[in-house]
C-alpha cells in the first residue's frame, strides 16, 4: 500500500511537471495559430491555391504549416479546400501540414524530446505529404475523388470571411479581439486531450515497468540502440497501435513519445507514434462522414503508408548521417521540474500575455463577435468520455500532489 500511495504522488508530480515543462510553449503556439486564422482565412488560401497541382500542393503545405495543429479543426479545413475546389492531394497535403508540420508541436517535442526529434518532424511532415503525392498519382481514384466531390454538396456553410488587409486588420484591436476569442476556442478544443495524455504519460513513468516496453516493442530496452530492419518495422506498426489506444491528439501523445524514446523503443517507433493522430478510430468515422467509406479507407491507406515510408527512411537517413538521438539524453523521469531556470520567467511571461488577451477578448471588447471555425463532427459519446476522463484526472492529480507533499 505504502509503495503504491509513492508511486501515485510520483505519477501526479510527474504529470504536473511535464506541464509546467511545456506551459509557455502552448501558449506561444496557440497565439501564433490564432492570429494565422484571423489574419489569413481559407476564403484567402483557396483564392492563392489556383488549380495547378504543383502548386497548390505546394501552398496547401505552407497554409497547413500555419494552420492549427488540432486533428478535428485540420480535418474541417481540408475537407472545406476539398469542397472548394481544391484538388485531393492538395488537400491531403493541408491536412498533413497542418497536424505536423504546425510550430507549436515542433516547440513541445523540441522540450521533451531534442533537435533531432524537431527535425524528424519537420522532415517526416514533407516526407508524409510526397509519399501520399506520388500514391496519388499512381493509383489515380478519380472515381473516388468524384464520389467524395458529391458527398460533400450541400454540407455546411462557408466560413464568414473578414476580407480587410492583413496589414490593416493586425493594427486594430477588435482583430486582436478576435484572436483572443479564438486563443480560448484553441483551448477547449485541446484541454481535454492534454490533460488525459499527460497524466497517462505520469501514470506510465510510475508504474508500468520497462518489461511491458520490452514485451510490446521487440528488443527494446534502455540503452538498446542496435536493431533489425524487421524490429524497426514492428515498432512502426505497433506504435500507431499504441497511439489508437490512448485516444489522445499529437499535443497530448508528446511526453508519452518521449517516455516510449526513453524506455529504448527505436526512432522510428517513436516517430510513427508521433505521426499516428490522422490514422486513428475517430478520424476515420469523420472521414466516412465526410466523404463515404470507400474514400475514408483509402485516406487510412494512404496515410499509413506513408508513415511506414517516412518512418523508416528518417531512421535509416538519420542513421546514415550519424545523428540519431541518443535515448539516454532524455531524461522525463526522477527530474527536477518546478525550479528558478528559463521555464519559470517564460511561463510567467506568457501567462501574462494570455491574461491580457483574456482581458481584452472578454472584458474590454465584449463587443466583438467571432465566428467559430468548422470542427469536424466530433463522436459525442467519446468527447463525454473524455470530458469525464480528464476530470477524473484532474481528482488523480491533486489527490497524487497532495500525497507527494505529505509524505
Amino acid at each position: 500500500m505504502n509503495d503504491f500511495v509513492k508511486q501515485w504522488g510520483e505519477a501526479a508530480y510527474t504529470s504536473a511537471g511535464f506541464f509546467w515543462m511545456a506551459l509557455w510553449a502552448f501558449i506561444l503556439g496557440y497565439i501564433i495559430s490564432s492570429m494565422i486564422q484571423i489574419f489569413v482565412t481559407e476564403k484567402r488560401m483557396q483564392k492563392t491555391m489556383g488549380k495547378n497541382e504543383s502548386k497548390s500542393v505546394l501552398l496547401g503545405t505552407f497554409f497547413g504549416f500555419i494552420s492549427s495543429s488540432c486533428s478535428f479543426a485540420a480535418l474541417a479545413s481540408a475537407k472545406s479546400l476539398f469542397k472548394k475546389g481544391a484538388s485531393f492531394v492538395s488537400s491531403v497535403a493541408f491536412l498533413l501540414a497542418s497536424t505536423n508540420l504546425v510550430i507549436e508541436l515542433g516547440i513541445i517535442i523540441s522540450i521533451f524530446l531534442g533537435w533531432q526529434f524537431v527535425i524528424g518532424e519537420y522532415v517526416g511532415g514533407l516526407l508524409l505529404i510526397l509519399i501520399c503525392w506520388i500514391l496519388i498519382r499512381i493509383i489515380n481514384p478519380k472515381k473516388l475523388i468524384n464520389t467524395a466531390r458529391k458527398n460533400l454538396e450541400g454540407q455546411g456553410a462557408d466560413e464568414i470571411d473578414y476580407s480587410k488587409d492583413w496589414k490593416k486588420q493586425i493594427q486594430e484591436e477588435e482583430s486582436w479581439a478576435r484572436v483572443a476569442k479564438k486563443y480560448k476556442m484553441e483551448w477547449q478544443m485541446v484541454w481535454k486531450d492534454v490533460t488525459v495524455g499527460f497524466t497517462i504519460a505520469g501514470i506510465v513513468a510510475a508504474f508500468v515497468p520497462d518489461s511491458f516496453f520490452q514485451t510490446l516493442f521487440i528488443n527494446s530496452g534502455q540503452g538498446q540502440t542496435d536493431y533489425s530492419f524487421f524490429e524497426i518495422l514492428e515498432h512502426i506498426v505497433v506504435g500507431p497501435l499504441a497511439a489508437f489506444l490512448t485516444f489522445i491528439g499529437s499535443m497530448g501523445n508528446i511526453p508519452l513519445a518521449a517516455l516510449l524514446f526513453g524506455k529504448g523503443v527505436s526512432f522510428a517507433g517513436v516517430m510513427a507514434f508521433i505521426f499516428s493522430d490522422l490514422v486513428v478510430f475517430p478520424v476515420l468515422r469523420i472521414n466516412a462522414k465526410y466523404y463515404g467509406w470507400k474514400m475514408s479507407l483509402f485516406i487510412l491507406f494512404l496515410l499509413f503508408t506513408a508513415l511506414i515510408g517516412a518512418s523508416l527512411t528518417l531512421h535509416y537517413a538519420f542513421d546514415f548521417l550519424s545523428i540519431l538521438p541518443d535515448p539516454s539524453n532524455v531524461q522525463i523521469e526522477n527530474r527536477a521540474f518546478f525550479k528558478i531556470d528559463y521555464t519559470l520567467f517564460l511561463n510567467f511571461a506568457f501567462l501574462i500575455i494570455s491574461g491580457y488577451l483574456i482581458y481584452l477578448g472578454f472584458f474590454k471588447r465584449k463587443d466583438v463577435e467571432h465566428s467559430m471555425s468548422e470542427m469536424a463532427p466530433k463522436s459525442p459519446l467519446l468527447e463525454k468520455i473524455l470530458k469525464y476522463a480528464a476530470y477524473i484526472c484532474y481528482i488523480w492529480l491533486v489527490g497524487g500532489l497532495i500525497v507527494k507533499f505529505i509524505y
